[in-house]
């Protein structure tokens, strides 16, 4: 089984000490989901809020405005790598910067931009376990205002093992060596009710780990590491399969990866377009009902 990782969340002790080295650079990332019957989330954006309050020295990064492609066919689809870098090298962030992301709402739209820096190239990210809650309930210095950045040069080199395309998972579908992850609730998984993306259910062969149950509900951080390897042990994971989550729009999913990656699996790949893309052809097939169910 692989080995723990230490390096990808962080303490607010560890952060409040660390908050003026010149390698670092901290971003709150907040955002709201709105959740709608069918199809892509709406998104409601929190950059007001932090502009009222923010960890000092913090700039904010907007999951959808920043780093999708709005021009793409299907929802929240990953930028170009050269927005992304645009979009740091505005922030004064390098491929070496130590980042560390934070926010309130919607915990997976952290993940996702965490996922987004990290297949981008940036080789240090990290994430403030239990976010802006837990830096405010302890009472933590807080800042207003637009801090100013100096501009840099990021120059990562994209991490292209880190996703995979609709093309690749219908060729890992009843593939023995890949695990493809459904990343929503039970209920969008047998395809029995919630928000659906296109058409409801799973991709065949699937099984079930909600990112929800990946995230304890009382603290906002994220449950320890024999609960998760507890959670992925029950949906029949190992270290010698690629690993594949998938959600509607490769949000949650990115919860999912995030907590693979904390366990220490190296064979993880997100599905970007998830089933916003996948069910664009009527002939990708879907699965519902309990049968095989997870």
């Amino acid at each position: 089984m692989p080995e723990p990782r230490d390096d990808l969340l962080v303490e607010p002790d560890w952060l409040e000490a660390h908050l003026h080295d010149p390698a670092m650079r901290v971003f709150d990332c907040t955002l709201t989901r709105i959740a709608q019957p069918s199809g892509a989330s709406l998104w409601q954006s929190g950059r007001e809020d932090w502009e009222k309050s923010h960890i000092p020295g913090a700039g904010y990064l907007h999951m959808v405005d920043d780093f999708c492609d709005a021009s793409a066919l299907v929802p929240l689809t990953l930028a170009d790598a050269a927005d992304v870098a645009s979009v740091l090298s505005g922030y004064g962030v390098t491929a070496d910067s130590t980042i560390v992301l934070y926010g309130a709402g919607s915990f997976s739209v952290i993940h996702r931009v965490w996922w987004v820096l990290a297949v981008s190239g940036a080789r240090d990210v990290r994430i403030l376990d239990g976010g802006w809650r837990r830096w405010v309930d302890e009472g933590r210095s807080v800042e207003t205002g637009i801090p100013e950045f100096t501009p840099a040069s990021f120059d990562g080199v994209v991490q292209d093992t880190m996703l995979v395309t609709g093309d690749d998972v219908a060729g890992m579908v009843g593939d023995a060596a890949t695990c493809l992850i459904h990343s929503l609730s039970h209920e969008q998984f047998l395809g029995t009710g919630g928000q659906v993306y296109g058409r409801a259910g799973r991709i065949p062969g699937s099984v079930n780990v909600p990112a929800q149950e990946l995230i304890d509900p009382k603290t906002g951080c994220f449950r320890t590491v024999g609960e998760l390897t507890g959670i992925f042990a029950r949906a029949g994971l190992d270290g010698a399969r690629v690993i594949v989550p998938y959600c509607g729009g490769g949000i949650a999913a990115s919860t999912v990866f995030f907590a693979l990656k904390l366990l220490g699996y190296e064979n993880v790949r997100l599905y970007d377009d998830s089933l916003l893309g996948w069910t664009r052809d009527p002939a990708a097939p879907m699965v519902v009902g309990p049968d095989s169910a997870s």
